[in-house]
């Protein structure tokens, strides 16, 4: 069974609201219908009612809000504006920013009427992960809100079965070594309760394998490794390592020797954005892996944030996804 069937089975044992601030938009509306039927989880479509209504999707059981006509929006703003006053919010722009959908949505989840969302089929990242940093803002002692992807190889000799988890793809552009270290362990539990990976093994990535490389690039990475060791020592991690150090036994003992990462790794972390970002898409279009994200890691509720470019079948499991993060 793939892991993304394993994800759904999961996500059907305790059934979660997950909102969709997307809710005319036809992909969206074809992914509802799936979710539905397959009773993956508990659905609120959020947008005009009569648009989403008359789109002719199957939606039996959905919930569906129109954001400027319900009858909490007056609640919501007033605990919009509540929460950002102090930065210059007024009653009544917070009225109106309450009147977006993706902000309505994420207010449910403040105030526990959803447990997760899913949304950017239209909404670029910013405009999906703003109103969450707002609002819900990162769990207890999380410093860095962060990303990764789910990658499932076709090759089971990578990872664990082949899935692997890459980071962070998507949302810090230059991390330092603070960051990179958060990314790391927040990625490491991501592996293990969405992934189902037993073991993480966190690879530390650079052009460098213990100083075979010098410059600040990679005094950032080794730094991140020293803390993370700190702050989680129970952690398997190592760093910093090439890729192929990370992945190939063969070279990973030869250039680390004795280390029970190098050559087992199956978590990567990316030393920024850029080479995260890259990295996965080769991975994906070149060996035919699976990505399922980006997984959003370190809010305080579930937020996920899709390409503008996805599927139906990527909202599909995103939503379900969403799902076993908000169990």
């Amino acid at each position: 069974m793939s892991l993304m069937n394993q994800i759904k089975n999961k996500a059907r044992q305790q059934k979660r609201r997950i909102v969709l601030p997307e809710g005319s938009e036809p992909r969206t509306l074809q992914a509802a219908e799936i979710l539905l039927k397959e009773g993956i989880c508990e659905l609120i479509l959020l947008g005009d009612e009569e648009a989403i209504k008359g789109s002719g999707a199957k939606l039996d059981g959905a919930t569906i809000i129109d954001p400027r006509t319900s009858g909490k929006l007056e609640e919501y703003a007033q605990e919009l504006y509540e929460l950002r006053k102090s930065k210059g919010m007024t009653q009544e722009a917070a009225l109106e920013q309450m009147k977006d959908e993706t902000f309505f949505g994420t207010m449910m989840m403040k105030k526990n009427e959803a447990d997760g969302m899913v949304s950017g089929a239209v909404h670029s990242t910013a405009d999906t992960l703003r109103p969450a940093l707002q609002i819900i803002k990162t769990q207890k002692g999380v410093t860095t809100a962060s990303s990764c992807f789910v990658m499932e190889m076709k090759d089971a000799s990578f990872g664990q079965n082949g899935v692997m988890i890459f980071a962070d793809c998507a949302v810090n552009i230059d991390p330092n070594a603070e960051q990179l270290a958060a990314i790391a362990i927040a990625s490491a539990e991501t592996a293990k309760a969405i992934a189902e990976i037993e073991t993480p093994k966190v690879a530390m990535l650079s052009f460098s394998t213990k100083g075979s490389g010098k410059g600040e690039m990679v005094d950032k990475v080794r730094a991140a490794t020293e803390l993370i060791k700190q702050l989680a020592p129970e952690l398997e991690v190592d760093g910093e390592l090439q890729a192929d150090a990370a992945l190939v036994e063969s070279v990973g003992q030869l250039k680390s020797p004795g280390s029970k990462v190098a050559g087992q790794a199956n978590v990567l972390v990316f030393p920024d954005l850029q080479a995260g970002n890259i990295g996965y898409k080769l991975v994906q279009r070149l060996a035919g892996a699976e990505a399922i994200g980006p997984v959003m890691q370190g809010l305080a509720r579930p937020v996920n944030d899709l390409s503008r470019g996805c599927s139906v079948e990527d909202i599909v499991s995103l939503c379900a996804l969403t799902a076993v993060q908000a169990q």
